[in-house]
């Protein structure tokens, strides 16, 4: 597990603030070797982030080459994403805080992985699998509310409304 894995994994279980040893006992190094990297907590926070984002904008591709059905490909993608921002729920506060190096995050997120789902969408809609003329941005946005609803509620199951969002896009003939 690289380091950038294990400080993800830690982010999950126990949010940004988790002690930098609980980090590298993860990844099975000193903390010594996390500090060498990431000279501060913030740096970490951004090379996560930046990581993930990364692994999300070269799945879509992947997944295309894959040979399956677009339609499939968009799911499957959409189910990664709902991964990736079901994730950052505990990172909200730190990308909103006025630090300025969280400042580009959100704008690389976007450069990176709107492109993406359009391009998963026209895949989609050139098939005929989806009606055409969907909106990356908004799917996105759309499965990002979904996905900041659940929280701690037991009862609420994000990926299912996500499911449910998706399907919409089908032709309604």
């Amino acid at each position: 597990m690289t380091l950038l894995e294990a400080a993800a994994a830690v982010f999950v279980a126990s949010g940004v603030e988790a002690p930098i040893r609980d980090i590298a006992a993860e990844a099975g190094v000193g903390t010594a070797t996390i500090y060498r990297h990431f000279p501060t907590r913030a740096d970490l926070i951004v090379a996560v982030y930046r990581h993930q984002v990364e692994a999300l904008a070269e799945a879509g591709p992947t997944l295309l080459a894959t040979g399956e059905d677009p339609y499939t490909v968009l799911k499957r993608w959409i189910d990664l994403f709902v991964d990736f921002v079901v994730t950052k729920q505990g990172l909200a506060s730190v990308l909103q805080s006025d630090d300025p190096c969280f400042d580009p995050l959100h704008s690389y997120f976007l450069e990176r992985l709107v492109p993406v789902c359009e391009e998963l969408l026209t895949a989609a809609a050139g098939a005929g699998l989806i009606r055409p003329g969907m909106d990356a941005y908004e799917l996105m946005r759309g499965v990002g509310g979904l996905c900041a609803g659940a929280g701690r509620n037991i009862r609420y199951d994000a990926r299912r409304l996500v499911g449910i969002l998706v399907a919409g896009l089908r032709p309604t003939d």
